[in-house]
This record gives C-alpha cells, structure tokens and sequence, in this order.
C-alpha cells in the first residue's frame, strides 16, 4: 500500500490532493486568459503569447484527463508544458507578473517529488519485506528438505528391518486387504516373489475359504477379510492360527498376529499380518497329546488291578504277613496311587486340550473346601516343619462349582506351597469376598460396574519364583529353575490343572512372587448375591 493510497483518508491530504490537482492551473490559466483580454498587461510578441496560452492549455487538459490514474504523462508533461506556458507568457508581455502562474507546475512538481518518494520508501519496505519472506521460504523449504530426509531414513530403516525378518511372513495390506509388504519371510513360507505378489493379490488368495467362513460363523454372506481382522478392530490385535496356502497349494498352520495400520495422519490405511509357522509345533503338539492319552489309558489299568491286589493282600486277615512285608507293601501300594494320581492328572489335561473338560455345577462352600485342603496337607506340613493357617469366615461362603474340580485346584495349591516352603517357614490359606471391576482389580468395597467374587488366596514363605519365569508357570511340564536347584519333586502339571479349573469355573488365577521371599497364588470366582 503506497502513501498515496494511505493519504485519501485523512481532511488535509484531501485539500493536498485539491491544491496539486488541476483546479488552480485552471484558475490561474483562467486568470491569465482574462487579464490579457482585458488589455491589463501589454502584448509585446503575440505569438509568443498564443504559443504560452497553447501550451497552458495543453497542461491543464492533461492535468484534467489524467487526474484519476496518475501516469508519467501527468507527472512529466503537465510540469513541462505549465513551465513552457509561463516562459511563452513572459516572453510575449515582458511582465514579471505571470510568473505566478508558475504557482501551478511548480506545485505539481513538488507533488511529483513527494509522490516519488513516497514509492520509493514503499519500494525499500516491500523489498526488505520481500527479502524476510525470501528468507522464510527459504527456512522452510530447509525444513521441509530435512523432514524428508529423516522420513525417507526411517522409511528405509523400516524397510531394512522388514527385510531383515526371513523366519516370520510380514504382510501388509490395504484396508481392502489388497497386499502393499510382502518381507521375505512371506516370500519363503508362501513361495511367491514380491513383485507378483505386491498390488496383484489379496491376503484372501492364501487362506481357505471354508476356514473364513467357520471364524465368521455365516456362510449366506461371508466377508472373507471382515473374519481377518474383525477381533483386531474391535480389541486393537488379534493372534490365532490360521491356515496359509503356498503358491504349491500346500498348507500351513501359521499364527498370524493381526493389527490395525495407520498413516501419518492417524487415519486407518489398512493390516498388518506377522505369521509364524507352526506346523510342526502343532503336529508335535498333537502327537505328544495323543502319546499322553494312549500312555495314560494304558498305565490306568495295569494300576488300578495292581492297587487291587495290594488292598486284598493287606485287608486278608487269613494271611501271615511280618510288619517288614507289610512296610514293603504299605510302599508299594503308596507308591502306585501316586502313579495313578499322576495318570490321573495326564488324562485330564488331555481332555482340557481336547474340550471334553465338563462340570458338574452346585452350590459349593469355599470355606469347607479350605478346610478339607488343610486337613489333606496337615500331616506333610507337620512333617515339613511348615505352620499352616486358614482365615475364613465362620459363616462359610458358597461359591458355585464343582466341588470335586474346586477340591483338586485348592489341594494343589496348597500341596505346592508347602513342598516350595523350607522349614520355619509358613503357608496360609485366605478366604475373602470382594468386588472385581472390569479392568480386573479387586476391592473389599461395592463399585459402579463391579462384580461380586470370592477370592482364595494360598500365600507361602517359600523359595519364590523367579520373573522371567512366571509367564511359564501354568504351561503343562514347565517346573521353576527355583525347584529343579532345590530338587522339589514334581512333574509340573498340578498349576496347569489348577489353571484349567479356574478358568473352567469363569475364574481367574493369579500369581505374585519374589524369589527367596515367597509366592502368592489367588483364586477368584464369580459369586452369586441372592
């Protein structure tokens, strides 16, 4: 915005502007006109006069048709022709008295200046403005340049370590399922090249479709991604096995972990697929299942007849057995119902995994299963030098469950903490009622959105369990590096049994432990309020 514009709003820039425009040439050219008709001043040349009064007329018509868009014509031309009128006047009267009608150019000269310095000042502002701008762009544009270096770094970072990744398949998809990340890790397992891979196929063409079809448990309108990716979009990730078929049509058992992808903006731009092959992990797993189950049925009864036998020969009144036989039998026949516990114990882990695991539900009292599990440990613990203690309440707690099912987990329990407890040390067996909120904690007080539960707590002052290792406790044969170095007897089975039962019951099972202080294991149930 120059001055020029800056002055129209203001009274004396207005009579400024009047008093360089054309209105006094006018008048002074008007004046001059007169005082020469008139004969007041003396007409010595008059041509000179003709030639003065033309040029002054020349200046104020210019003045007036360019007096709206200012032009070098008006600023130039004016200027010149108003002082050529003025010499042509003097010249043609020989009176010093029309120099004042050089009031009017010189006027408009001064104007000129003014209005030029006026842009020349705005032209220095606009150029020291333009020059901080340049400067900014400039900035930003080395912002900008840097931004995408350091995107373009990480991008490759990302690439490299995908790359990296050849014993797990990682594939990224469109929110279409259209695949955009095909790592080497899928190109081995799937037997494809990226490059027919990539914008060509879909996640779809490598699982079955009636393994679709069963996940999203509608056949008429199956949306064959939707049963990809349906537990990742309600929760955030979903791991399970799925079956991958390879470009030569063989199947894989592949746990795939499933995850939402976003860009740069936060908004969903499709899926990423991380799958692991576990085909022979599977078969292995299955395999030693099924050698659990055949081993289990057949020890079973090659036990059960033997334990037969024992108990006739020691109940036979007609026989004559020495006190040493029957010690050697009182062991033998100790030592077979501890095998036959075991075989128990195999044989319900294998109809857990194989979901033939029932209940047989009723009214049960938490508390007097507490108390039968003391009963049960009395004698080891006494023997171990171990104190054991029950806190319940006097009333009893009625949970509903399997008491059968709820007497095995809490003898566990209890069995374990007093075999990992040394001697002097203690075991004690908390019954509580509480209320459990969603997110799983537990608080002695009603809440908003809580739910009523009981809750057993076996606490010990054992040899703990050591952190890394805690994640493993409830795994089938898995025994803490803590019992291997004390030679704690066991198998590793009595904590995935628990387990099982817990979760069969809509419980859970929780643990805290610090190695050489001790373990907590809690037991929570829902319990019914009537």
């Amino acid at each position: 915005m120059t001055a020029a514009v800056l002055d129209r709003g203001h009274p004396a820039a207005a009579w400024r502007a009047t008093l360089r425009g054309p209105v006094p040439a006018t008048l002074l050219t008007l004046l001059a006109v007169a005082v020469l008709a008139t004969g007041v001043l003396p007409v010595v040349r008059p041509g000179a006069v003709l030639a003065g009064l033309a040029a002054a007329a020349l200046a104020v018509g210019t003045d007036w048709l360019t007096r709206a868009t200012p032009s070098a014509v008006r600023t130039v031309v004016v200027p010149l022709a108003g002082t050529a009128s003025v010499v042509l006047l003097h010249a043609g009267t020989q009176s010093p008295a029309l120099f004042l009608l050089a009031l009017a150019p010189a006027s408009a000269l001064a104007g000129t200046a003014q209005h030029l310095g006026r842009q020349a000042r705005a032209i220095d502002r606009l150029q020291t403005e333009q020059a901080a701008l340049l400067e900014q762009v400039q900035s930003r544009a080395d912002e900008l340049d840097q931004a995408s270096r350091i995107l373009a770094a990480r991008a490759q970072t990302m690439t490299s370590v995908i790359d990296a990744v050849t014993e797990q398949s990682i594939i990224g998809t469109d929110p279409d399922g259209t695949i955009r990340v095909w790592n080497p890790g899928a190109e081995k397992l799937l037997g494809l090249p990226r490059a027919d891979v990539v914008r060509r196929r879909s996640i779809l063409d490598f699982h079955l479709a009636e393994e679709l079809e069963d996940a999203l448990g509608h056949a008429d309108d199956v949306d064959g991604l939707r049963a990809l990716v349906q537990t990742a979009e309600e929760q955030g990730s979903d791991v399970r096995d799925w079956t991958y078929v390879g470009a030569d049509g063989r199947q894989r058992t592949v746990s795939v972990a499933v995850t939402p992808r976003t860009d740069d903006r936060g908004v969903h731009a499709g899926w990423n697929f991380v799958g692991t092959d576990m085909t022979d992990v599977r078969a292995t797993e299955r395999m030693k299942d099924q050698f659990v189950s055949l081993i289990s049925h057949e020890l079973r009864t090659p036990l059960t007849s033997i334990l037969g036998y024992l108990e006739l020969v020691l109940d036979d009144d007609d026989r004559t057995l020495t006190d040493e036989q029957r010690q050697y039998l009182a062991t033998v026949q100790r030592n077979a119902d501890r095998l036959l516990r075991l075989v128990g114990d195999l044989l319900f882990t294998a109809r857990v995994e194989a979901g033939q695991f029932t209940l047989q539900s009723e009214d049960v009292d938490l508390v007097a299963i507490v108390r039968a599990a003391e009963d049960t440990a009395r004698v080891a613990a006494t023997g171990a030098g171990v104190e054991l203690r029950v806190e319940a309440p006097a009333e009893g707690l009625v949970v509903a469950g399997d008491p059968v099912r709820l007497g095995q987990a809490c003898d566990n329990l209890v069995s374990n903490a007093v075999k990992f407890t040394p001697s002097g040390g203690s075991v004690t067996l908390a019954v509580t009622t509480g209320w459990q909120s969603p997110d799983g904690a537990v608080t002695p007080d009603e809440r908003p959105g809580a739910v009523p539960v009981a809750q057993l707590a076996v606490r010990d002052t054992g040899i703990g369990i050591p952190n890394d290792e805690q994640g493993k406790l409830f795994t089938r044969f898995f025994r803490a590096s803590t019992a291997q170095r004390n030679a704690v007897p066991g198998v590793g089975l009595g904590l995935s049994i628990t387990k099982a039962i817990t979760t069969a019951h809509g419980g859970t099972l929780d643990l805290v432990s610090v190695e050489g202080e001790g373990t907590t294991f809690t037991l929570t149930l829902p319990r019914d309020i009537r």
